[in-house]
């Protein structure tokens, strides 16, 4: 995480491990020990100066009884849009970008879908607590929700909750294909 692109994450992981530090009363020192990690990683992460593996980052979260998405996003950012660089490989070009997260308790489930030109899925409210998240790989979809629809082309991701009437239509006049991710 060196690089301007993924500037923004560094510092917000910086503040959120120093404010979750502060708020479970532990020590740099304590952190460390807790997490496995260096103090010395500790003092340079909340400088805003280290190169911490996401498994490093993953270890932090744990110690301090927060989630990963908790350290790299955002202090402010809901959790259903994120779009913040986490990785970035040794070639050009390679990234991860964690673009949305949604809790879950017991199931989560990874759908591939197909939707031709003038196509739609008209879904049934799920109980509290499911949500989905939506990724499109080719075409655009229109996700209809009692809040009004919402027009995803390629590249666009959505995240919501589905204890609400909702539906998926192709609009347009090509196929669409998107990845649905299920949660509870």
């Amino acid at each position: 995480m060196q690089n301007e692109e993924a500037a923004g994450v560094l510092d917000h992981v910086s503040a959120n491990v120093r404010r979750f530090r502060a708020a479970a009363q532990l020590s740099q020192v304590a952190l460390a020990d807790r997490a496995g990690v260096s103090r010395r990683t500790v003092v340079k992460l909340e400088a805003g100066e280290a190169n911490i593996s996401l498994t490093g980052l993953d270890h932090l979260a744990d110690a301090l009884g927060v989630t990963f998405v908790d350290l790299v996003a955002a202090p402010a950012a809901q959790h259903a849009n994120i779009s913040e660089v986490a990785w970035r490989g040794n070639q050009q070009g390679s990234i991860a970008v964690l673009l949305a997260s949604v809790p879950a308790t017991k199931d989560a489930q990874l759908w591939a879908w197909t939707l031709e030109p003038g196509d739609r899925y008209d879904a049934e409210p799920d109980p509290l607590g499911w949500s989905e998240m939506i990724f499109v790989s080719e075409g655009s979809i229109r996700v209809e929700q009692e809040d009004g629809p919402t027009d995803l082309d390629t590249g666009d991701h959505l995240a919501f909750p589905t204890s609400q009437q909702y539906a998926y239509a192709n609009v347009g006049d090509t196929r669409a294909r998107f990845v649905r991710v299920v949660v509870n």
